[in-house]
Parts: structure tokens; sequence; C-alpha cells
């Protein structure tokens, strides 16, 4: 059951909530077993969910669907839902690290490159002393065999996290949260992509004026233009064209 209200986004449903009242509501899972997975809404994943379907049901059906991107927060805005702000990866997984320590949340990250869980795990138990972690995993690249997802829910089952912060990119992540969540002795799995980077400091962050202005994806552009030259040159412009239609009533997305 989707706990907050959703706004529509080109047949997404986004999350109408702040960051502080996404940090809450993970902070509730606090000992409640399989409540769902969370997505971050972004102009990459609404534009892959509008080309498919089964993409675009698993955003509609997750616990949260959160106002990642900044263009979508402004859809928000306009829609009269002026109360919603940005919901970024990182900045989710600091607010409720820092803030789960006092009720013993317990953390398990998967995902990243080799060595990144790791090194993240570090990094965290180092800004937030008394931080539960209980385990991590670097999964291969490929799709899990039966074996070693058995192997990997034995672990999760003896670790009892209460979120599974899971690294993977989008949309490789949500449709792995999608598929496994109900499978897993956890509360909640949230997929942050990039954050697993940006937190162990193996990638640079852009400055926060280019986090509000919307220009992060130019700062992450320059940096790897070869592997994000699609996602944001064909992504980005394709996007605003199916907002602005939607925005004038031209065209209408209804939510799957």
């Amino acid at each position: 059951m989707n706990p907050v209200p959703r706004y529509n986004v080109l047949g997404v449903g986004v999350s109408a909530l702040n960051l502080d009242q996404a940090r809450d509501l993970v902070l509730g899972t606090r000992g409640r077993p399989r409540c769902g997975y969370v997505c971050l809404g972004t102009v990459h994943n609404v534009s892959e969910a509008r080309r498919d379907p089964a993409y675009r049901r698993i955003l509609n059906d997750s616990w949260l669907t959160t106002p990642d991107g900044m263009p979508l927060v402004w859809l928000a805005h306009r829609q009269g839902r002026h109360a919603v702000t940005r919901v970024y990866g990182p900045d989710l997984m600091l607010a409720v690290c820092a803030a789960g320590r006092a009720s013993g949340l317990r953390h398990f990250f998967y995902g990243g490159a080799p060595g990144v869980a790791a090194e993240l795990r570090v990094r965290l138990c180092q800004l937030f002393p008394g931080l539960e972690v209980v385990g991590t995993r670097t999964p291969p690249f490929r799709l899990l065999t039966a074996d070693e997802f058995a192997e990997f829910q034995a672990v999760i089952a003896a670790g009892r996290p209460d979120v599974i912060w899971v690294g993977l990119g989008t949309p490789k992540q949500d449709r792995f949260m999608a598929e496994v969540w109900d499978r897993l002795d956890a509360g909640v799995l949230i997929g942050v992509g990039a954050a697993f980077d940006f937190l162990s400091g193996r990638r640079r962050q852009a400055p926060r004026w280019m986090q509000h202005s919307g220009l992060e994806w130019l700062f992450r552009l320059i940096q790897e233009p070869r592997r994000l030259a699609y996602r944001y040159l064909v992504f980005n412009p394709l996007f605003i064209v199916r907002a602005l239609t939607q925005l004038a009533g031209f065209k209408t997305y209804p939510l799957d």
C-alpha cells in the first residue's frame, strides 16, 4: 500500500513528499518485515517507463517512488503540491543513517563495483558512530543463480536488516527490488544508484547549486560522457516535450 498520495508524471505516480517525510517513513519500517521497495523518480526512469509498460508498473507498485530529479519537483509544484521537495538518493541515505541510530535501525549495503559497498560501510560508520551495518555484498553483474539467491536470502535472514540499500543503477535496481522484496526478511529495499559511489568517495557529486538548479545532469555528463550521453541528450529533451504536452492538456498519461 502506498503510504502517501502520488501525483502523475507521464503516467508514473510520484510520491508527494519531502526529504523529512521520506526519512521518517523509512525509520518507521523498524521491526516491520517486507514493507516493500523504494524507487527514486528521475527524468531517466520516468522516460524509460514511457516505453516499457512493465517497468512503469514497477515504479507504480513501489512502496514509494520519490521525486529525486528536480524536474519532478517542479512538476509537483505546477500541480499545486508546493510542499514537495527533492528526495535525492545520497541525502536520503545520510538522513536515514543519521536518524536511525536512535532506534537501532539495521542496514545492509547491496551493490556497487567490487569494494565499493565495503568502502561505503567504513565511510558511513566513521561519519555516524554507532551506525549498525549488518552486512555488505557486491553481486555479480549478471542475474543471480537460484543457489546464489538462496544464499543471499540466508544472509539477509541472519542479519535481519531494516533497510537494504541497493546500488545497481536504474532501471536494473528497480527491477531487482520488485522481484525480490517479498522474499527477503528485511523491512524495505531502497534503490539509490550512484549514492554508493558518491558517499564512498569514489565519485564527486555536483555542487549544491547545480543540484538545486536542475543542472546535476550536466556535471555528471562532463564526468562520464560516454556512459551518460544517450541518457541525458536523448531522454532529457524527450521528457521536456512530453511534460509540456501533459501540462498543456494536449496529451494525458493515465496511471496504469
